[in-house]
């Protein structure tokens, strides 16, 4: 028996020569012992599996010069690289707070801030809505600089128990808390063909919306569930099957974005929650405090646009970007992730 308690454990096997499943990349999971394999990865202009490669830091933080002393917050943690990059601005002195309504990943995220000498003495992370800015300025007053990253994780939509992307098997989820709410499965049992329709161009601007949210509803009707991600993809690439085959498998690719895309707005009630925490934005700063923010559909982008302007217009604010600030052609071809980011900032008056 004590022989058995004391066996090694093995890691996971795979076939072949290189890892291929998310699971089996053990390597790209634990970063500080395999730096190498990690560095080469991100060489080829890929994400490593577990991990998250931070979209426009230098553009924020030659915006938000952030000083020792002051108090920020990080409306959406994640893996935290923007988050280790304010921190070091901080020089010791100062505090950041940070939000996630990820349980799974914000837990792992403070581990390793708090492994980096990031403890709670200087960062606070809290399981917490970023509309809920107000609660958290309530408790620790107002912020000298925030940051709000509008991005799904890569670590979110690699992972397919998470069932962000088409491209894995995985139970078709979405939640960016998967412990509250409905899954995007639950959502597709009850939602109407016109309902499905709406949410496809509104919150995705797809073409083929109609012929999408016809095959999905008329699959369900007949009884054929749509419980993983891979189930969904049949569906879109059927509803699909008129276009000619040479466009075909590039379209399929970018309406089961756009579907997907959709679907974790709609499960998340994203865009719900952007409106109310750039209503709630101009009270949780400090006078002359600095926010920035990243988004990366133009239905995030419209709405941070529009209240930044209104709320200059209106003398909230004594300047925003006159223009969107995207990452650098380098940055792209390092990260392909980074290509859709948009960046737009405001300073309170």
């Amino acid at each position: 028996m004590e022989n058995q308690e004391q066996k090694h454990k093995r890691r996971v096997r795979y076939s072949g020569t290189h890892p291929k499943s998310f699971q089996e990349k053990y390597k790209e999971h634990q970063p500080e012992k395999y730096a190498d394999t990690v560095a080469k990865v991100i060489q080829k202009g890929s994400t490593p599996a577990g991990m998250h490669i931070s979209i426009c830091v230098k553009e924020i933080l030659d915006f938000l010069q952030i000083k020792p002393g002051q108090k920020g917050l990080d409306a959406t943690l994640g893996y935290g690289g923007h988050t280790l990059e304010m921190l070091k601005c901080l020089k010791g002195e100062g505090h950041i707070y940070a939000l996630d309504v990820d349980p799974i990943e914000s837990a792992k995220t403070r581990e390793r801030l708090a492994g980096l000498g990031y403890g709670p003495e200087i960062l606070t992370v809290r399981l917490e809505n970023f509309a809920n800015i107000d609660k958290i300025a309530a408790e620790y007053g107002k912020f000298d600089f925030v940051l709000a990253d509008l991005g799904v994780s890569s670590m979110q939509i690699d992972n397919p128990d998470r069932g962000f992307s088409y491209k894995t098997e995985g139970p078709l989820d979405l939640r960016l808390n998967p412990e509250k709410g409905i899954s995007a499965a639950q959502r597709l049992r009850t939602v109407s063909q016109e309902e499905l329709q709406g949410m496809l161009t509104e919150n995705a601007d797809e073409p083929y919306a109609p012929e999408i949210a016809e095959a999905v509803v008329q699959q369900i009707k007949r009884g054929g569930e749509i419980e993983t991600t891979t189930e969904l993809r049949r569906v879109i690439e059927k509803a699909l099957a008129f276009i000619p085959e040479k466009e075909r498998k590039e379209m399929v690719k970018k309406s089961c974005q756009r579907t997907f895309q959709a679907l974790r707005i709609d499960v998340n009630s994203e865009f719900e929650v952007l409106y109310e925490f750039m209503e709630k934005l101009p009270g949780v700063l400090a006078e002359g405090g600095r926010a920035a923010i990243l988004t990366f559909h133009s239905g995030e982008d419209r709405i941070v646009k529009k209240a930044f302007k209104q709320l200059q217009r209106e003398g909230v604010y004594s300047d925003v970007a006159k223009d969107v600030i995207r990452p650098s052609a380098e940055e792209c071809a390092r990260n392909s992730r980074a290509r859709s980011t948009k960046m737009r900032w405001a300073i309170k008056a």
